[in-house]
């Protein structure tokens, strides 16, 4: 059976379909451009034309932060932790982990245990630990996310736990002239601190990253280097919510 999973995260929407251990299709679409352009809304409910997306209307599973607001008509809905850690446990193997997933607006650490979830913690007060704090950065030192994410060493040390004061900060700190690429260390050394409490909570032995914050390179190293945590960085982290959906279809 073909099961199409449906993540309605902050910034993007991620949408895959999968057969048994396969995944048959893959989109990822901006979020504000998901609602406008593919689908209607009617009865309360939002009318996604998946096949012309091409995608299987078979099944559908769907979660994530637009969940609460917008429902997928034919859809099931599950909880977005819930969907993270099947969609963990099918892409890495593991059964006893710590999930980091750092979204577009919001950080999420889970413990699992046998493959169970024991405990979460979720930060979705302050943009500082998020996707959106690596973006607004790495756009004041004028590169792209990628390079950001290259540069681990010599880190500018940057103390503002708000998102704008630390764009202020930032701006202090290439006035006094530090390398640019001592000051994107620092930025990406900043995200590490604004989790750590969370993951010191919740700490394992191997920690998974995903959400679009597992794309940073830099910050799986200095996970790595702080808590001597194995760090397993999962092949389709953006859409680890998405797979959670089809991998708790076939629970």
């Amino acid at each position: 059976m073909s099961v199409t999973g449906i993540d309605l995260g902050s910034r993007t929407v991620k949408i895959i379909e999968m057969d048994g251990q396969e995944i048959i299709n893959h989109s990822l679409y901006d979020t504000v451009f998901f609602y406008r352009n593919c689908g209607r809304i009617a009865d309360g409910e939002m009318r996604v034309d998946l096949a012309g997306l091409g995608f299987s209307q078979e099944r559908i599973i769907a979660t994530g932060y637009g969940k609460i607001s917008v429902k997928i008509a034919g859809a099931e809905q599950i909880p977005e932790i819930q969907a993270h850690v099947y969609g963990a446990l099918w892409q890495s193997g593991l059964q006893d982990f710590t999930l980091l997933d750092i979204g577009g607006q919001d950080t999420k650490v889970v413990q699992v245990r046998q493959g169970q979830m024991l405990d979460f913690l979720t930060n979705d007060r302050c943009a500082a630990s998020s996707g959106r704090y690596l973006e607004n950065m790495a756009a004041v030192l004028g590169m792209s996310l990628e390079e950001l994410s290259s540069f681990s060493e010599e880190a500018v040390e940057l103390n503002a736990t708000c998102a704008i004061f630390g764009e202020t900060e930032l701006i202090a700190r290439i006035v006094e002239g530090h390398p640019v690429s001592h000051l994107a260390a620092g930025v990406n050394y900043s995200l590490y601190r604004r989790v750590s409490a969370m993951l010191n909570r919740l700490r394992s032995k191997n920690i998974i990253l995903a959400g679009g914050g597992a794309l940073n390179s830099a910050l799986a190293k200095i996970i790595v280097r702080e808590t001597g945590s194995e760090v397993y960085q999962l092949p389709q982290p953006q859409y680890n919510g998405a797979i959670g959906c089809c991998a708790w279809a076939w629970r």
